[in-house]
C-alpha cells in the first residue's frame, strides 16, 4: 500500500467527528504560554506572514482560534468595486472551477458529485444553478481564514447539511468520491444583482467551527438532519452584505464552493486546479443582469 493510499484509509478509519471537536475544544481554549508556544510553531511551519496581521505578535492573542481567524490590516486585500466584475471569496486555492453540466460538479479527474446533495438535497434549491457556473477554494492551514462576498447580496436562505468531516486537502479530493457533497456544511443562498448565488461553506477534520457573521457558530451542531433558516429581502430583519463584506470564517481550515446561475458570469481565466487566489481579486465578469 502507497503512502497516499495508507492516508486516505487512515481517514476512513479514524474518528473524524470525535477528534475535531476534542481539537475545537484546545483551540477556544486560553493555554496562556501553551498556547502561545502553538502559535509560534504554526507560524514556524507553515511560513505564515503575520506582517499583514492587525496583531503580529503570538503572546496577543488568548487562543488558538483567535490566531487562526486573525484579521488583515486595513488594505491588505483591496476589493475591487465594480459590480460588473466578481471578486475571489477567499485566500487559498482552485480546486476546480468551471461550468455545472445539469446537476454535477467536477471534483477531481473521474470524480462528479450532485449539485442537489451539495446544497441540501431540495430540487428547488438547485434549479437556478443548473447549467451555471461553479468555483471550488481549498483554504490551507497558511490561509486568512475569514470568508467574504463576492458581489453584493441579500441574505435569502442559510442551510445547515450534517454530515462527514473527511479532509478536503487536494489529496483527499482526488481520491474519496462526494467529498463536498458528503461532508459537514453550511450553506447560504443570496440575491444579488444576477440572481441567487450560494456560498457553501464544507467542514473537514479538526475544523472546529464554521461561523457566519449574522448567527455566530452553525457547526459543529447536535443537529443530525438538514435545517433550513429563512430571512426577510426588506425591513426589519434583513441581512444585506456588500461586495467585499465578511460573511463568514472557518476556525481551522476548509474550502469554499460558490455558485452562479447560468449566462450570468464569464471566469477571466482558465483558472485549473492549484491556481492562487486572493481574496478581492477579479475572477469572473457578469454577462447579464436581472
Amino acid at each position: 500500500m502507497s503512502v497516499d493510499n495508507l492516508k486516505i484509509a487512515l481517514q476512513y478509519a479514524m474518528p473524524k467527528h470525535g477528534l475535531s471537536r476534542l481539537v475545537g475544544k484546545l483551540a477556544a481554549g486560553k493555554g496562556g504560554p501553551l498556547t502561545t508556544f502553538a502559535i509560534k510553531r504554526f507560524i514556524k511551519a507553515y511560513g505564515i506572514d503575520m506582517s499583514q496581521a492587525k496583531i503580529q505578535d503570538p503572546k496577543e492573542f488568548a487562543t488558538f482560534n483567535d490566531f487562526f481567524t486573525r484579521e488583515l490590516v486595513d488594505g491588505a486585500r483591496p476589493i475591487n468595486p465594480d459590480e460588473n466584475e466578481i471578486c475571489y471569496p477567499v485566500d487559498g486555492a482552485i480546486s476546480q472551477q468551471g461550468d455545472i453540466i445539469n446537476d454535477q460538479l467536477i471534483q477531481a479527474k473521474g470524480f462528479n458529485y450532485s449539485l442537489e446533495t451539495l446544497l441540501g438535497g431540495k430540487a428547488e434549491t438547485a434549479a437556478p444553478f443548473r447549467g451555471g457556473k461553479f468555483s471550488t477554494i481549498y483554504l490551507a492551514p497558511k490561509d486568512y481564514h475569514r470568508i467574504h462576498m463576492p458581489i453584493a447580496g441579500t441574505l435569502r436562505e442559510m442551510i445547515f447539511v450534517p454530515g462527514d468531516l473527511f479532509s478536503v486537502n487536494p489529496l483527499t479530493a482526488q481520491n474519496v468520491p462526494n467529498l463536498f457533497a458528503r461532508n459537514e456544511r453550511v450553506v447560504a443562498i443570496f440575491d444579488t444583482a444576477i440572481g441567487p448565488m450560494a456560498m457553501v461553506l464544507v467542514g473537514a477534520t479538526i475544523v472546529a467551527s464554521i461561523e457566519t457573521v449574522w448567527a455566530g457558530t452553525i457547526a459543529p451542531s447536535k443537529e443530525k438532519q438538514v435545517t433550513t433558516w429563512t430571512y426577510p429581502s426588506e425591513g426589519e430583519g434583513v441581512i444585506h452584505l456588500a461586495k467585499g463584506e465578511e460573511m463568514g470564517r472557518f476556525k481551522l481550515g476548509s474550502t469554499t464552493v460558490c455558485c452562479f446561475p447560468a449566462n450570468t458570469i464569464e471566469f477571466t481565466e482558465d483558472a485549473g486546479p492549484e491556481t492562487v487566489t486572493r481574496l478581492g481579486d477579479t475572477y469572473a465578469n457578469v454577462t447579464t443582469s436581472e
